[in-house]
């Protein structure tokens, strides 16, 4: 089992920056690839972006095109933390966040809910215009 808390959303002006953390506990934490997915009110939960670890220095980070150049996502393994770096925000990123992990050790990451087997209780980024 993986326990995954949130922290960090809150309210922002846009073009503001808000960043997104995650604590992980449970197993071993670098070995899952771990994402971060967005509900928005009457729309469907959807991927933001994704980070695999490979091995020494190498991390991988996928990203959907809403975000690509605005968000940053990156891990810390000796903390079991992931974070969600949020630039130049818009009003439609306004969302709940969730934190998920992916712990099967698949050949690809990947970016439907389905993919994922843990979620945090996520946490709310609103951004006003």
């Amino acid at each position: 089992q993986v326990q995954l808390v949130e922290s960090g959303g809150g309210l922002v002006l846009a073009g503001g920056s808000l960043t997104l953390s995650c604590a992980a506990s449970g197993r071993t934490f670098s070995s899952i690839v771990m994402a971060w997915f967005r509900q928005a009110p009457g729309k469907e939960r959807e991927f933001v972006a994704a980070t695999r670890w490979s091995g020494g220095s190498t991390t991988y980070a996928y990203y959907a095109d809403s975000v690509k150049g605005r968000f940053t996502i990156s891990r810390d393994n000796a903390k079991n933390t992931v974070s969600l770096r949020m630039n130049s925000l818009k009003p439609e990123d306004t969302a709940v966040y969730y934190c998920a992990g992916d712990a099967r050790h698949r050949p690809t990451v990947p970016s439907d809910l389905a993919g994922y087997d843990y979620w945090g209780q996520g946490t709310q980024v609103t951004v006003s215009s």
